[in-house]
């Protein structure tokens, strides 16, 4: 029987892959963080995350069949029972990449003039 130690397992987690179909222009408003620099997204979830997390998330649009692949971190987190409602998840921070600009400006442009609206998001 063999003895020789066996190789140590990656400390390092393996990002989450998350599928995203947002199929109303009201849900992408209320999911859409556009108090990010870069832009991000909020996602429902009941998975445990950390600040910081690497998150890979494919998101669908409204009518538009394209998946759109963002490798984003976790930069906002609404636990469980939160106050006002709020759903449980997270908040993915997009990254500096032209993909992700290109992505943000495609959501801006669904948006309009949603974007300075008042109303309530899931976020803020």
């Amino acid at each position: 029987m063999s003895t020789a130690p066996q190789p140590a397992a990656s400390s390092t987690p393996r990002p989450s892959v998350i599928q995203l179909a947002i199929k109303e222009k009201a849900a992408l408003y209320a999911a859409y963080i556009p108090m990010f620099t870069e832009g991000g997204i909020f996602i429902p979830s009941a998975r445990e995350h950390q600040l910081g997390d690497d998150v890979y998330v494919l998101i669908t649009l409204p009518d538009d069949p394209q998946r759109y692949p963002v490798a984003g971190k976790v930069a906002w987190i609404t636990p469980a029972r939160a106050s006002g409602n709020r759903t449980q998840g997270v908040g993915i921070r997009f990254p500096k990449d032209d993909k992700s600009q290109q992505l943000k400006v495609k959501i801006e442009q669904i948006l309009g003039a949603a974007l300075g609206s008042d109303r309530p998001t899931q976020t803020i």
